[in-house]
């Protein structure tokens, strides 16, 4: 069973922007090195969305619903209006890739550097939490996932559109770094 939110919200922007929550662990082995292998042991488990239309999140409501978050992800993603955005786009790109078995080239990059904290990021260009139950901090949304919280993780995801937007518009975008794309 997938949980849908969505919600009527005015984005002045062209594209869209992604934003995906996953339980797992990084592949350690590959840490670092912009190889979509460092996530090839995380499935996603929530895939958000905001675009001009409005927000839009889909939340697999079980282990046993993430195989239907993944057709389901596939088929919006070839709808979604591109430039294509996230924050750190190579999680985003590598988690897709090993969880959808495509490629998604994202167009831009709202993290100013690689390692900057979301947090960090509201911060500095003073942007509302947006009600965010973990406060940017992403393995809390995990764990709540895992213990069935699908409602906190589902604000999580919310909070995390909403300030992504608000970077976009306030600091732009860069360039994503290459990842490249392994097969398991």
């Amino acid at each position: 069973m997938i949980l849908e939110y969505k919600e009527d919200i005015s984005s002045d922007f062209e594209g869209t922007i992604i934003d995906i929550e996953t339980v797992g662990e990084f592949n350690g082995q590959y840490r670092g090195t912009h190889d979509s292998r460092e996530y090839q042991y995380m499935q996603q488990v929530i895939f958000g969305f905001i675009n001009r239309q409005g927000l839009h999140i889909s939340c697999a409501k079980g282990m046993e619903a993430i195989a239907e978050l993944n057709e389901k992800a596939e088929k919006l993603i070839d709808l979604l209006q591109r430039p294509f955005y996230a924050f750190q786009s190579e999680f985003e790109r590598g988690v897709l890739f090993h969880q959808l078995g495509k490629r998604i080239d994202f167009d831009g990059e709202l993290q100013c550097y690689r390692g900057e904290s979301k947090g960090k990021a509201r911060t500095e260009l003073d942007i509302p939490n947006y009600g965010d139950p973990f406060n940017d901090v992403g393995k809390l949304c995990m764990q709540a996932w895992l213990r069935g919280e699908f409602d906190k993780a589902i604000a999580h995801n919310r909070a995390c559109l909403l300030k992504e937007r608000d970077i976009l518009i306030k600091r732009g975008f860069r360039k994503p770094k290459d990842l490249k794309f392994v097969p398991e």
